[in-house]
């Protein structure tokens, strides 16, 4: 075995050429082998195998700045710089990230799990490489679905004005990006691809001195080229009129190609753009045939990909509620920031094609659509991860809740959300949805709860909406807590235990585990965290013990709000715990494996409940 002698990218330099091939087979042995049993991201990884050791093989990631977008497609590169060894901890707790973390390996530039920021981030360091006079490369490696999102436009655009050596490597498994027709463009292609066209092109430059474009003559003469080439080869100004040298299409899956090109661009100095086509699933039947089904994916069975049954979760039932709610009304429409299956939205995009719309990764872009669509009297729902919608907070604020749009949000994924990680987990939504005015926030924890919940926020709120809920299944909790923004769910004169969302089911545990104890807890469930008034939280009113307890993070919390207006009327608590995330970024591992370490599954609730009775 190859990859087993392989320890860090000097080992990976140090291979004959003619050992590459396999190498390349047994890192896609070694993908199937280890995601099959921890899940996480296969069609993106086995797409990337080659490009990533081609990467290795020219460049030094120890000195230059390899930085990932998005980051999916990150595990060929962990398991080439030292850690094959920590893959059977992928996406555990305190085990391997399934994105670059620089904390692990001084072989990741920068932490990536959200998308388009890639190029912006290497212009920063491209820069700062500039300023501090040091020498080294620096790659912004972006694929296709991540150039929806307009910062990568905006760091494009920027990028190739500077002047900076910078190389951005596209790799494109599926968007087409102006496609080449026809024998001249293939004649040019082939042109463009060989050294000498560089090396002449390089020599060009150098004759108009360090800075070709201040020249009048050049900028005559790249205006006549730029003409002609976009006459004959449309395709190649894209990035070109950005100021990049475009390098490509290059065969993503073509080694010696690959390696040729990256070497070129290294000689160029200045913002390269290497365009790169590869195939996602490479190399596994299953995964090439369903590159969607097997990008984020649960343990499976390697030889067939088999992937074992999920069951209901609450995507799926916001989903198949928000097609009841269209068939009912013609103005209700879906969004998704292309995570319709994630989101629960693939049916509802076959059975109403004409009011479904999927705006690939641009969050920002897909909040304000909506805001148009409600302006003009329709009922938009835009259904999306917590931790995306962080990127609309902009758009929520000047766009949605300024005017008082009718705007819903499906906000899936909301509170901890397992094995992704702190790039993923939705412990924001809670806080910034609620502090901004207008916004009603509902939090149900059961199915019958989010049916109820998504058509009262469609046909009986005004304004702007959102319904938050957690990733996967309901608890033993199933039932419909009703309409009010407060429910007590169990009597108990000695203290409270006051949450909202899916926690209520470690909440009403740990209340029967102290009542074996005869202590005596009450459960309060929050079903709308925003708006909130004392009108809502009279019932509190006899409390003295107090445990709030929520997956969000500590400042601006619900607990916070809650407390400071009882104490605005008086009501003064004997004891008090917030328990939440306080400041810290939770990591990988299973949703009740995180609830445990923070103190929020229903052994630390009812440690908290004792230590509020306590003396």
């Amino acid at each position: 075995m190859i990859l087993e002698d392989i320890h860090s990218p000097r080992d990976l330099r140090s291979l004959p050429a003619e050992q590459l091939p396999q190498l390349c087979q047994e890192l896609r042995q070694f993908l199937l082998q280890n995601v099959s049993q921890t899940g996480g991201h296969l069609a993106s990884n086995l797409g990337a195998v080659e490009l990533t050791v081609a990467i290795h093989r020219c460049f030094d990631t120890e000195r230059d700045r390899l930085v990932f977008d998005v980051g999916h497609q990150c595990y060929v590169h962990k398991a080439l710089t030292g850690r094959q060894e920590l893959f059977s901890t992928l996406r555990q707790l305190d085990g391997l990230s399934g994105f670059p973390k620089p904390r692990e390996s001084v072989h990741d530039a920068f932490i990536a799990g959200h998308a388009s920021n890639s190029v912006s981030v290497a212009l920063g360091m491209a820069r700062a490489r500039s300023l501090q006079h040091q020498d080294h490369q620096v790659l912004a490696l972006i694929g296709d679905g991540a150039l929806s999102g307009g910062l990568a436009y905006e760091g494009l655009n920027d990028a190739g004005a500077s002047g900076e050596p910078l190389i951005v490597i596209l790799n494109d498994n599926g968007m087409s990006i102006n496609a080449n027709v026809g024998a001249v463009s293939e004649h040019l292609e082939r042109l463009r691809s060989r050294p000498a066209y560089y090396h002449f092109k390089k020599w060009y430059r150098s004759l108009f001195g360090k800075h070709p474009a201040q020249n009048p003559i050049y900028r005559f003469n790249h205006r006549v080229k730029t003409f002609f080439k976009r006459s004959i080869y449309p395709s190649s100004t894209l990035f070109e009129d950005m100021g990049f040298t475009y390098l490509g299409p290059v065969d993503g899956h073509d080694l010696p190609r690959l390696c040729n090109t990256l070497e070129w661009a290294k000689e160029l100095q200045g913002p390269v753009l290497v365009h790169v086509r590869t195939v996602k699933g490479k190399g596994c039947a299953y995964a090439e045939r369903n590159p969607g089904r097997y990008h984020g994916v649960g343990p499976f069975e390697p030889e067939t990909g088999v992937v074992a049954p999920s069951g209901e979760s609450f995507s799926s039932v916001f989903g198949r509620k928000l097609e009841d709610c269209a068939a009912q009304d013609p103005r209700v429409c879906a969004i998704t920031a292309a995570m319709a299956d994630g989101t629960g939205l693939g049916h509802f995009a076959g059975a109403y094609p004409d009011r479904f719309f999927d705006v690939g990764i641009a969050e920002g872009h897909g909040a304000a659509m909506a805001a148009g669509l409600a302006r003009q009297g329709m009922l938009p729902v835009f259904a999306v991860y917590s931790s995306f919608l962080q990127r609309s907070y902009d758009m929520l604020i000047h766009d949605i809740a300024l005017q008082g749009l009718h705007v819903v949000l499906g906000v899936d994924r909301a509170g901890l959300v397992g094995a992704d990680g702190e790039t993923h987990h939705g412990c924001f939504d809670a806080l910034f949805l609620s502090e901004i005015p207008g916004f009603t926030v509902y939090c149900p924890a059961s199915f019958a709860e989010l049916r109820r919940m998504l058509s009262d926020a469609l046909f009986r709120c005004t304004g702007p909406v959102a319904v938050r809920y957690p990733r996967g299944g309901e608890g033993d909790y199933r039932a419909d807590a009703g309409e009010n923004a407060l429910t007590c769910l169990r009597q108990g004169g000695d203290a409270a235990i006051l949450t909202y969302g899916i926690l209520v089911n470690e909440a009403l545990a740990a209340a029967e585990t102290l009542a074996a104890d005869g202590i005596e807890a009450a459960v309060y469930k929050l079903n709308r965290i925003s708006p909130l008034d004392w009108e809502d939280l009279k019932p509190l009113s006899a409390v003295r013990r107090l445990v709030v307890t929520e997956d969000a993070m500590g400042a601006g919390c619900v607990g916070q709000r809650v407390t400071a207006i009882l104490a605005e009327h008086g009501q003064e608590l004997e004891r008090l715990i917030l328990r939440n995330l306080g400041k810290t970024f939770a990591p990988e591992g299973t949703v009740r494996q995180l609830w445990e370490r923070f103190g929020l599954d229903r052994h630390g609730i009812a440690a908290d409940v004792r230590e509020v009775m306590a003396p």
